[in-house]
Parts: C-alpha cells; sequence; structure tokens
C-alpha cells in the first residue's frame, strides 16, 4: 500500500509540474507575443484580465462539473480546453478572440488544479499533510520557474512555442489518468462572511486584494515591461525565472521572523522592501541586467510574500476551526485583486511607458503600507506567544489545497480503502490465495509423515 501511495502521489506531482509548467510558459508567451506585436499596453491588459476572470469562474463552477462528470472525464476536458486554446492563439490576431481564449484558459486550469488538488487531499493523512502541503508549493514554483526558462529556448513570435505549450498541458493529463486511486469527493468550501473577517483582520483581507493587483500585473505585464525596455528573450526568461524563484528562497527565513516578530510590522517591512525594490528597478534596472534582475527577484519574492503574511494575521484572530473557510474568503479578496491588476498595471504603462509598471506597483504598496501601519495603531496586537504558525500559503490555487493546511484542526483523514477501492479485493485475493497453498501444502506434509511413519528395512 505504501508502495502504490507512493507511486500515485508522483503522478499527482508530475501532472502539477508539467500544467504550471505549461500554464506559467503560455501565459509569459503570450505577453512577450504581444509586446512584440507592438500592441497597446491597454489591449494586453485587457486580454491578459480575462484570465483571471475565467479563473475565478472555474474555481466557482469546477467543482460542479467534476461531480457531474467525473474527475479523469473532467479533468480530460480542462485539458483539451487549454491545449486548443493555446494552438488557437497563432492562428489569429483578433483581441476578441484572444481574450476569449485567455477566459477559457482560466476556467480550464482553475478546473484541472481542483482535480489535482482534490486528490492531494485525499491521499494526504495528519501525519503526511504538512509534507504533501509543501511539496505541492515547491513543486508548483519549480514548474513556473522552468516554464520561464524555456522561454529563452524558443522564438516567441513563432508557431512552435504555442505547440510546445499545447504538448505540455496535454501531457500533463497522462500521469493523473494513470492513478489507480478512486475519485475523490469534492466538497463546497465553507466561507465567512466579509463582515466577520472586516471586523477581526480587514488588513488581511485588503493586503489579499493588493497581492492579488501586484502578482497578476507582474505575471500580465512584465513581459511586455522587458519588451519594452529592450531586452532580448533570452534575457528575459532569466528575468522572469529569477523574479519566479525567489519566493522558495524567502519562504523559509520570513516563516521564521514571522513566528518571532509581530506580523503586523511584518506586513509593514514586507511593503516598504517592495517600494523600495521597485524604486531600484526603475532607477537602476537600466544600468545592467544583473541589477534589473536582482531588484525585480527582490520586489517579486517579497510580493509572494503577502497573501501568506495576510492569511497568518487573519488565523491569528480566527478560531481553529474557521481557518479553511476565512482562506476561502481570502482567496475571493485575492480573485478581485488579480483581475483589477492587468487594467490597472497596462494603464500605468501607457500613461507613464514602462516603468509605469512598477511605478503603480509600488504605490499600491506604499497605500498597503500606509494602512496596515493605521491598523496597527488601532488595534491591539496578538502577543508573539500566541500566534498561530506561519505557513506559506499559495494563492493562485482553487483554494482545495488550503484543506491540507497544517493549521486546519478539523481535517479528516480518508481511509486508503476510498482512496484505492481495490485494496480490499486485492487483499481478499491474496487471504484466499495464501489459503489454497495451505490446503495444498497440508496433504504433501501428511504424505511425508506417512513415510516417515513406515519402518524402515
Amino acid at each position: 500500500m505504501i508502495k502504490r501511495l507512493v507511486i500515485s502521489l508522483s503522478s499527482l506531482i508530475f501532472s502539477v509540474f508539467l500544467l504550471m509548467g505549461g500554464n506559467t510558459f503560455v501565459m509569459t508567451l503570450l505577453g512577450v507575443n504581444l509586446g512584440l506585436k507592438q500592441v497597446e499596453p491597454t489591449l494586453i491588459g485587457s486580454i491578459m484580465v480575462c484570465y483571471s476572470v475565467g479563473f475565478m469562474l472555474g474555481s466557482l463552477y469546477g467543482p460542479g462539473v467534476i461531480k457531474r462528470v467525473g474527475h479523469i472525464r473532467a479533468f480530460a476536458v480542462f485539458s483539451a480546453v487549454l491545449a486548443s486554446s493555446t494552438l488557437i492563439f497563432p492562428l489569429t490576431d483578433s483581441i476578441i478572440v484572444w481574450a476569449l481564449l485567455r477566459a477559457l484558459s482560466g476556467i480550464a486550469v482553475a478546473g484541472s488544479f481542483v482535480v489535482i488538488e482534490s486528490w492531494f487531499s485525499a491521499v494526504a493523512s495528519s501525519d503526511n499533510r504538512a509534507t504533501l502541503f509543501f511539496a505541492y508549493q515547491i513543486c508548483a514554483y519549480l514548474a513556473a520557474t522552468a516554464g520561464q526558462l524555456l522561454i529563452g529556448f524558443t522564438d516567441p513570435a513563432a508557431f512552435v512555442p504555442f505547440t510546445i505549450g499545447a504538448i505540455l498541458l496535454t501531457a500533463a493529463l497522462v500521469p493523473l489518468s494513470l492513478t489507480r486511486m478512486d475519485a475523490p469527493t469534492v466538497e463546497h468550501s465553507e466561507r465567512i462572511s466579509l463582515r466577520s473577517i472586516v471586523r477581526s483582520a480587514p488588513v488581511g483581507l485588503v493586503a489579499a486584494l493588493c497581492s492579488g493587483v501586484l502578482i497578476s500585473s507582474f505575471y500580465s505585464m512584465a513581459p511586455v515591461y522587458a519588451i519594452q525596455v529592450g531586452l532580448p528573450v533570452d534575457q528575459l526568461s532569466w528575468f522572469m525565472a529569477a523574479s519566479i524563484f525567489t519566493f522558495i528562497l524567502f519562504a523559509w527565513p520570513l516563516g521564521r521572523l514571522c513566528d518571532r516578530l509581530n506580523r503586523g510590522t511584518i506586513m509593514l517591512a514586507i511593503n516598504l522592501v517592495i517600494a523600495l525594490s521597485a524604486a531600484g528597478v526603475i532607477v537602476g534596472g537600466g544600468y545592467h541586467i544583473g541589477i534589473l534582475i536582482g531588484f525585480s527577484a527582490l520586489y517579486m519574492g517579497m510580493v509572494a510574500s503577502i497573501y501568506p503574511v495576510a492569511v497568518a494575521i487573519t488565523n491569528d484572530r480566527m478560531e481553529a476551526h474557521h481557518i479553511v473557510a476565512a482562506s476561502t474568503t481570502l482567496l475571493l479578496s485575492y480573485g478581485l485583486g488579480s483581475s483589477l491588476g492587468p487594467l490597472f498595471s497596462s494603464g500605468m504603462m501607457t500613461w507613464l511607458g514602462p516603468q509605469g509598471l512598477y511605478l503603480g506597483c509600488g504605490g499600491v504598496a506604499l497605500l498597503l503600507s500606509g494602512y496596515t501601519l493605521w491598523w496597527q495603531w488601532r488595534t491591539p496586537a496578538v502577543p508573539v506567544a500566541e500566534q498561530a504558525a506561519y505557513i506559506a500559503t499559495p494563492a493562485d490555487t482553487p483554494g482545495v489545497i488550503t484543506e491540507l493546511d497544517p493549521r486546519n484542526d478539523e481535517f479528516v483523514d480518508v481511509p486508503m480503502e476510498e482512496v484505492f477501492p481495490d485494496l480490499e479485493e486485492e487483499a481478499v485475493a491474496q487471504a484466499q490465495a495464501s489459503q489454497m497453498e495451505l490446503e495444498l501444502s497440508e496433504p504433501a506434509s501428511a504424505a511425508e509423515d506417512d513415510l516417515e511413519a513406515q519402518p524402515r528395512p
């Protein structure tokens, strides 16, 4: 059983790697392609925002599709939609068609992650859920980094990169389809009203919103920024990859600080560093590619840290049994922000040029810093000793994986017999085989005893 569990988890992780890598590859590819075609930033932002809207819709309605047709069939449908939309992009220059395709892609990606995360939740136990939770995140960020590096080996203006993206997204179906696990149950996540969170921890809700704005702005418009400042495609891929990878590097030291210091202060410091690193990109990025990548990596490492700190601040003021529900509400706030980010950043770039991306996002970070400072002044701090453990919580997810959060006291182990329904049949078959071997061995043993009992000449 342990061997089968390891094999099944490996197939899930491989599917996550292919799906996340292919999705981020296509996302950056589209931005670079549109930038090379010198499309107006506002039009690019309008196209990219459709993905965020689609992702929110997929997170809300994807579970219903999965319940209706089953996990494997639903995942096959989502993969087909993703691959097909990716292959259609280079066939037309219509902005409306590209926007519709991005919305379909967002729905399909969200639905695919619901399927995968449901299986992760099913195979998790109280003993291994923390390990799975972190393994899922590390795999996702490594895949996103690999997807950016792959851009450097392609010609974004050609048809071939879109074919590569479609291959990766389709290949994600293979490991999951070969698993022998039974389809898990998809349950609608409990939610807490916005009023409850606003009353308990409004800064968490506002920070989640700002996190969505900043992260979606970078994913959507950073490739366009790189093209506009003159980066060749190979340097652009390193620029994107380094910016995404730094979250993994910052997760552990930031977690140590969050468990030892006031988290409101940590949130304030993070946003000040974001504003300073954005200024570093604007002032020093033009002198050397190393300076640009360094400041951008610091910028994104801090931006990606806003959401998990927001979740930690919120959880400090929630009952343990409300953690998953609160996370779901924060994800909705993040989703709203991610729908605003591309429109905001593209508007800033149209108004102020390529540096408008970092000027606008740095301004958002300063506003969040000011609000956090005001909130700290008005709200008594939770003592450090009473703070819940810090967990680097992912934001770009439909929310199913948050059930594995080690802080969730209501996590329930799923019996392995439900995950692998053929285990009981195999156990019965093995018992029957053992019984047959025993019955066959008994006459042979009796015959040997008779021979030994006979007198020897």
